[in-house]
């Protein structure tokens, strides 16, 4: 089937963006800089590049791949280029990038584009990444973290008039796919040689593809330069251990032409602003994976708007799909828009019309108009009845039947319109806004955590001749009764039914995702322990007093328990695995030669 491209006219907006990043390892700036920019030029396919290496490895721990869509008469939107050549796409996520990367024709979209969209991947394809990087997924804020299952897409789109083309236009599309959500970080390198490579095609795509190849791997909480096509892009990378809140400066250098204050962050205020005085209402619909729908007038602002709503949780990690920008034409579009059961917990930004009938029936609507900066306080929007959403020209707001479990804060919204009045910038009211959504999420997470906390077993009770203990069961009812005295009274004004919110929430799949990574790591922390109490035995001393077979089988479960601790990134101090690998030595040379012969040959395979 053909595909039609975009028609009419329409400016696209892109706001600026907000802070994160480091004001460590400044000092190290000039020499890492100047090496950065230095890049090497290009290798063989299989030679190593210096770093342990082979050719595309780098390029592999940023993106999968690079493609360039184009618009043919006949077939419709067309994939013209994958780089590098070895890249694997099946021929399902190939038609998800075609359409996925034009907007609709209704959107209008002339001149230069930026949006990103997210798509899931084949099953039963073989995962790229490599095993070195995990230790950095590892590092990472939980929703950071990659999702094996989905792959995003960040497109620069350019339409512009050229009579010497039968269409009358020019249109074609700049995308790198990647597993990192890293938003701001890949719009801003898409700006630095999306330009250019219009006009000078494929040489240019090759050169800027062998730059990402040179860039160091993306480690958390780590300074890095990277050098695209003759400039220099500094950013930080946020890890787990950076306080919720917290800005980290990155620091500008005279050599640096680009410096990232965020990698993920998107201008959440600029987002928010057409549908503000239901911020928090928002907030409490995303918290419990209500099925949300996006209507905008360009994939600029869906998308955009999705990824504000997602992050409005952080630090909690929005655990459902979520759709930056979705076509009719999407692989799962007959999934999510059946009328035979309930619509899913997910997060759509569309922008074609037929969705206004399509997905009537969904809970949840709210309708954007074009996100222009902020320049005059919006008219208090009423939450509307989901019959008066007829099509997608209906008025910007929210419909919806859902009544809110918490009173809403009337000072964030007399902030919020003082900084408009005051002609405070986008970024200064997107911080505050990011500010309140994150105070609000912690009030409503302390609790939780504090009781998750409760069902760790003592440390006491670990022996190191026993299987770890069990975390105790998550009781719901129990939860409940801590809420009286610890409760998210302590640490927000705001009044409401929390506890109304606290039951939905538990059935939520927010809830289960959240609770399955805690007991994930406590169940890993409960392993670190037992590890140390082993540790602190005299083992040695343990196999004297016990059989050749008991102490072959000790040592073969010594081995298996350090395999694990490695293979999880268990949370063991170095020193720790150092002296359990000692033990195991000092138990094997204690015994006859033909069995220190099989236990070394072992610990070899």
């Amino acid at each position: 089937m053909a595909l039609r491209g975009p028609e009419s006219s329409g400016p696209s907006s892109r706001g600026p963006l907000e802070e994160a990043g480091a004001a460590a390892e400044e000092r190290e700036a000039p020499a890492e800089a100047e090496a950065a920019a230095a890049a090497a030029a290009p290798l063989d396919d299989e030679e190593d590049d210096g770093r342990g290496l082979l050719r595309w490895d780098g390029f592999s721990a940023w993106l999968h791949c690079v493609c360039v869509v184009g618009f043919d008469l006949e077939l419709g939107q067309a994939v013209e280029v994958i780089y590098p050549q070895h890249s694997k796409l099946t021929d399902k996520e190939k038609t998800n990038i075609c359409y996925l990367s034009f907007p609709d024709s209704n959107s209008g979209c002339l001149g230069d584009t930026q949006f990103c969209f997210r798509f899931r991947q084949s099953s039963g394809r073989r995962v790229s990444l490599h095993c070195f990087l995990d230790q950095f997924d590892k590092d990472l804020p939980v929703y950071l973290k990659k999702d094996p299952a989905y792959f995003y897409g960040y497109v620069y789109f350019r339409q512009v008039r050229d009579k010497t083309l039968k269409r009358g236009y020019f249109q074609k599309s700049l995308v790198l796919i990647s597993k990192l959500p890293y938003i701001h970080f890949f719009h801003t390198v898409l700006k630095q040689i999306a330009p250019e490579y219009f006009e000078k095609s494929k040489p240019y795509l090759e050169a800027a593809c062998n730059d990402v190849d040179r860039w160091p791997a993306p480690v958390p909480g780590k300074t890095l330069y990277l050098p695209i096509m003759g400039v220099v892009m500094k950013v930080r990378i946020p890890t787990c251990h950076d306080k919720p809140g917290t800005t980290q400066i990155v620091q500008a250098d005279t050599h640096i032409s680009v410096v990232l204050s965020t990698v993920h962050e998107v201008d959440l205020f600029r987002c928010f602003f057409p549908v503000f005085f239901h911020s928090q209402m928002l907030w409490e619909l995303v918290l419990l994976g209500e099925p949300l729908v996006v209507m905008a007038p360009s994939p600029s602002e869906s998308s955009e708007t999705v990824l504000a709503l997602v992050n409005c949780i952080s630090p909690l990690k929005y655990f459902s799909d979520f759709r930056p920008y979705f076509t009719i034409h999407d692989s799962e579009f007959k999934e999510y828009t059946t009328r035979t059961q309930a619509p899913p917990s997910v997060i759509l930004g569309v922008t074609n019309p037929f969705f206004a009938k399509t997905l009537q029936h969904w809970p949840h609507i709210i309708r954007i108009g074009d996100l222009k900066p902020a320049g005059e306080i919006p008219k208090q929007v009423k939450v509307k009845k989901l019959k008066n959403l007829k099509t997608l020209d209906s008025k910007p707001g929210v419909y919806t039947s859902y009544k809110p479990y918490l009173n809403r804060d009337e000072e964030i919204i007399k902030q919020l319109q003082k900084g408009v009045q005051q002609k405070r910038p986008s970024e200064a009211q997107s911080v505050i806004l990011r500010r309140y959504f994150l105070e609000l999420t912690q009030s409503f997470i302390i609790p939780l955590e504090r009781y998750v906390a409760s069902l760790m077993p003592l440390q006491k009770s670990i022996s190191p001749w026993k299987s770890p203990p069990q975390l105790r069961q998550f009781l719901p009812e129990e939860f409940m009764k801590t809420l009286e005295k610890t409760g998210p009274q302590l640490t927000s004004r705001i009044k409401g039914d929390w506890i109304g919110l606290y039951r939905h929430f538990l059935k939520s799949p927010n809830f289960d995702g959240w609770f399955k990574t805690r007991r994930k790591e406590m169940t890993q922390k409960l392993e670190a322990l037992h590890l140390e109490a082993l540790c602190k035995e005299d083992l040695l001393l343990w196999t004297q007093k016990h059989t050749e077979v008991e102490t072959v089988d000790l040592v073969l479960k010594l081995k298996s328990k350090l395999l694990q601790a490695d293979r999880e990134h268990l949370p063991v101090k170095p020193e720790t695995m150092e002296k359990l690998r000692g033990h195991i030595d000092a138990i094997i040379l204690a015994l006859p030669e033909d069995l220190q012969s099989i236990l070394l040959r072992t610990s070899m395979t």
